[in-house]
């Protein structure tokens, strides 16, 4: 076989999960087999390597996502260890938007959690193969067997189980590869470190049989090359079930299931085998599409060298006061020194330095290639989302999408010393983290800082005082409502006015529709250029766009309206742009007036799992803070409720949940929709 190139032996994987199924401690076991550590960090002593914030160690959960390189059996594996918090989502986000494949790390007693279910589809929605880890074998509740039968009922695609464990909780002895038809035992006294194949024990024997013969029955429905042998009563050999796992796991078909107990050190190597075997390098995965700028043609770039540069900025960080941004090269080479081209701002860029990271420690280097996951220092206005590209050539890479913001909290300075602090802190935390928004209310005199949830806000004003020394004081959090309209209306909107020497004129005839919750705003243009001539279109689109920000009941953004450009005149000598914006303007806002204008307010789906016998409490806690409840389903021990409660009612509630469960329910909620206040 002639040696495999570079970018074949080069895997870009993230570790996602549900908050608590142990990613970073997977995360941790990998760098530490792989030789990238020389000890193991752990989440519960704050020491972990991947979660280097000190927010991250004193709260034993991942906020940011880390990037890190390991090799192991002569690959590059660059791993992204992602948080599972529900507010930190955008992170999850945008790290599977870059990578080719994804370790899902599933509780074996949580099972299928809600987070767990929110990774998985962000990852089916970027196409990304995964692999599952069944952690925590060694806990009270481990079941192996409920977990499989959760994610076939949960997910499209199938699980199919390559190990199964040896005993569970305190009786978990190792893993039995259903493939080799072998168990692994680790070696406690070596951390882990090494571990034996064994004969399967008798006890296991017929399981094991059973299940390998489940697994190749599933192979065979999904591959015909398997199935003619299968059906023939064949023998089939080890390498093509390899090879028929690899092809239906990166056809997204199947999931290869793997078990194991990061904590005791259990598991962690025949995982990294089957990141290697069976999830694709970046010459599997399709090529990535983009438009071109100037011809708007799509346009494609294979995962090469030898093509033009295209690579996506999906993460700036600040570190020690400079910009680091993270870039996934998708074709061509990046050099140290190298001019790059920002399609999307229409800028080059320099590149000052290139590193190869691990976690928040670097190497130099001085050059990058297609399948590499870099951080690039010198870049100026590049942000989240930026396409980096060869100006001969350029192209504009899919956008990242964010999450709209569903709660504020006002902060102002302790000092007038700490506003400056505050003013240029904010900046840079808005650079780094696309889901944050700000804004200064003059009446007030207040910052506005608006995100993804509590937990969110804390963590930003924490980074406030600590990172950029800016103190501040807090009020308490807000909910971000919205505003909309109820019926149809017609308006029109005249400007005459003398500003300076200069007369200005618009006039503009709109009509206003309400549209279905959630699809947002639209703006079209039904005249032709006999009635307002065609140059104004911007202008006038602008001053509709400036209207929506604000409100007319309380200063809200407007939502889900269809504002259509109906009429208007012209006047050849007073006619301008200033004239018609401000128009158009007024009119929106006269509309919206007659319109029936209504308050809506953030509705979340919360997502909770309890001890069954908290059931009835949980959910009459929930219609008293007028939830509607959508589901309960039993599972053994524990329910699940899901229902949907306005944002208003769920501040505090945390505290609220564990008081009244003895501290064992957890919940996680993510925005549903906008709703009549």
């Amino acid at each position: 076989m002639a040696p495999k190139s570079k970018i074949s032996r080069t895997r870009n994987i993230g570790i996602v999960a549900h908050i608590d199924a142990g990613k970073t401690t997977v995360t941790e076991r990998i760098l530490f087999y792989s030789g990238k550590s020389y000890k193991m960090g752990e989440v519960h002593d704050g020491e972990a390597v991947m979660d280097w914030m000190p927010q991250e160690q004193e709260r034993g959960i991942t906020i940011t996502s880390a990037v890190t390189t390991c090799v192991w059996n002569n690959h590059d594996i660059h791993v992204i260890d992602t948080p599972g918090h529900v507010d930190f989502t955008i992170e999850v986000e945008r790290s599977l938007r870059v990578l080719d494949g994804a370790v899902v790390v599933f509780c074996a007693v949580g099972c299928v959690q809600p987070q767990s279910e929110t990774v998985w589809h962000q990852a089916d929605k970027y196409g990304v193969p995964k692999i599952a880890f069944i952690n925590k074998m060694d806990r009270v509740g481990a079941d192996f067997f409920v977990a499989i039968d959760m994610m076939r009922k949960r997910f499209t695609s199938i699980p199919v189980a390559i190990q199964i464990p040896a005993g569970s909780e305190d009786s978990f002895r190792g893993a039995i590869d259903l493939i080799n038809q072998k168990m692994l035992v680790w070696d406690d006294s070596t951390q882990g470190m090494e571990f034996s194949t064994q004969e399967i024990p008798e006890e296991f024997a017929g399981q094991a049989k059973l299940k390998r013969g489940k697994m190749i029955e599933i192979l065979a429905e999904v591959d015909d090359d398997l199935a003619d042998k299968y059906l023939g009563g064949e023998e089939i050999t080890v390498a093509e079930i390899e090879k028929a796992l690899r092809k239906a796991t990166i056809s997204l078909k199947i999931v290869p299931v793997l078990c194991g107990a990061a904590l005791r050190n259990k598991g962690i190597q025949p995982l990294l085998n089957a990141v290697i075997n069976y999830l694709p390098s970046p010459e599997d995965i399709p090529p990535v599409k983009g438009i071109n700028p100037v011809t708007k043609k799509e346009e494609v770039r294979h995962s090469s060298d030898k093509e033009p540069l295209a690579a996506l900025a999906f993460k700036i960080m600040l570190d020690e006061g400079r910009k680091l941004t993270y870039l996934r090269i998708y074709s061509g080479k990046i050099r140290v020194n190298d001019e790059v081209y920002n399609s999307i701002k229409k800028k080059r860029e320099k590149i000052a330095r290139l590193l190869r990271m691990h976690a928040n420690k670097r190497e130099r280097i001085d050059i990058a290639s297609a399948g590499d996951i870099v951080a690039v220092l010198g870049l100026k206005t590049t942000t989240t989302g930026d396409t980096l590209c060869d100006e001969e050539h350029p192209i504009m890479l899919e956008l990242i999408e964010f999450y709209e913001p569903v709660i504020s909290q006002a902060i102002e300075a302790k000092t007038p010393a700490d506003q400056e602090k505050l003013t240029m802190a904010l900046d840079k935390l808005i650079e780094e983290d696309p889901t944050l928004k700000v804004k200064y209310e003059e009446e007030t005199a207040q910052t506005i800082i608006s995100g993804m949830g509590e937990l969110h806000l804390e963590i930003i004003v924490d980074r406030l005082s600590r990172e950029f020394n800016s103190h501040v004081n807090v009020g308490r959090p807000r909910v971000v409502y919205r505003e909309t309209i109820q019926k149809k209306v017609e308006i029109e909107g005249i400007f005459e006015k003398e500003l300076g020497e200069k007369k200005h004129f618009g006039h503009v005839r709109l009509s206003l529709v309400p549209r279905k919750r959630g699809s947002g705003n639209e703006i079209i243009i039904k005249i032709d250029d006999s009635i307002i001539p065609a140059e104004y279109y911007p202008v006038i689109e602008e001053g509709i766009t400036e209207a929506m920000m604000n409100g007319v009941l309380n200063g809200y953004p407007v939502i889900d309206v269809e504002t259509t450009i109906i009429g208007g005149s012209f006047r050849e000598s007073d006619s301008s742009a200033q004239g018609y914006k401000i128009s158009a303007a007024t009119a929106f806002r006269d509309g919206c007036i007659g319109a029936d204008p209504v308050m809506l307010e953030p509705v979340m789906m919360v997502d909770i799992i309890t001890p069954s016998e908290f059931m009835g409490d949980v959910i009459g806690d929930i219609n008293a803070r007028k939830g509607e409840i959508q589901s309960v389903n039993p599972k053994g021990t524990v329910s699940e409720i899901k229902a949907k409660v306005p944002l208003k009612a769920m501040f505090g509630y945390s505290t609220d949940l564990r008081s009244s469960t003895q501290g064992r329910a957890v919940f996680s909620m993510i925005f549903s929709e906008y709703n009549k206040v």
